[in-house]
């Protein structure tokens, strides 16, 4: 996998959702809500090289528990390049018993799109992944790689991460193992932050993503290193929130 595609994988499983819209008025979601809209920047280094940026907003939609999830990556320096097209991803999901439905995903990057349908009735997911069809029956709990994002958010704010999570990646269902492992306190470009460190992993794969979430602002990422072997690929790190 090139430099550029993987610290845009990266940011693709690590960008969050938290109850904040400013950080100046930042705050964790009430009790009777499980997240609120926000908007928040971050930048990707791939062996000490900035490779990307990344721009993140949950819209809270006029539909009782419905948001609107969007998610722009631009490639940066030589990277834009290979990569002039920014990849643009959204979700539209809602909360159904506090947990994340995902209802449609949007994803494109120049000629490049996936468009998912979920139809929880017929336990089904259907649509095209780069112009090949898409078929797939449901997990109860399945969730795309944009709405992934928010579920993890809510589950950590109740304190019951589940251990496992099936999501739709392009054409594929795949298995991944969440394992919570404690807490630290990190330096970020907005200050020191008490976290909850959260390791996510494909089964069978040696492949690991650590993420730093930070409960006073609604358990948002706010660091994420993506290992292999014990060795750091990729790194992303929050820079701002608008």
């Amino acid at each position: 996998m090139k430099p550029a595609s993987m610290a845009l994988t990266l940011l693709a499983l690590t960008a969050g959702a938290c109850g904040l819209t400013s950080f100046a008025r930042c705050q964790p979601a009430a009790d009777d809500e499980p997240v609120r809209p926000f908007a928040a920047h971050y930048e990707a280094s791939w062996k000490g090289i900035n490779v990307g940026t990344s721009e993140i907003a949950l819209t809270k939609l006029p539909q009782p528990d419905h948001y609107l999830y969007t998610w722009t990556i631009t490639a940066r320096g030589i990277f834009r390049l290979a990569y002039s097209d920014d990849l643009i991803q959204k979700s539209w999901l809602a909360f159904e018993d506090g947990h994340v439905r995902p209802q449609t995903y949007r994803g494109k990057q120049g000629s490049a799109t996936v468009d998912l349908d979920f139809d929880w009735i017929a336990k089904r997911a259907t649509g095209q992944s780069e112009k090949k069809p898409v078929n797939i029956q449901l997990h109860d709990g399945t969730q795309d790689v944009m709405s992934i994002q928010v579920e993890v958010m809510a589950d950590l704010k109740k304190g019951n991460l589940p251990k496992t999570f099936w999501i739709i990646d392009k054409d594929q269902l795949k298995e991944f193992l969440y394992t919570r492992e404690g807490t630290a306190r990190i330096r970020t470009a907005i200050g020191e932050l008490d976290t909850v460190v959260v390791t996510s992993q494909r089964a069978g794969n040696n492949r690991i993503l650590r993420m730093w979430f930070a409960p006073a602002l609604g358990f948002l990422p706010v660091q994420a290193e993506r290992s292999r072997d014990n060795k750091v690929e990729i790194a992303m790190r929050i820079k701002g929130i608008t």
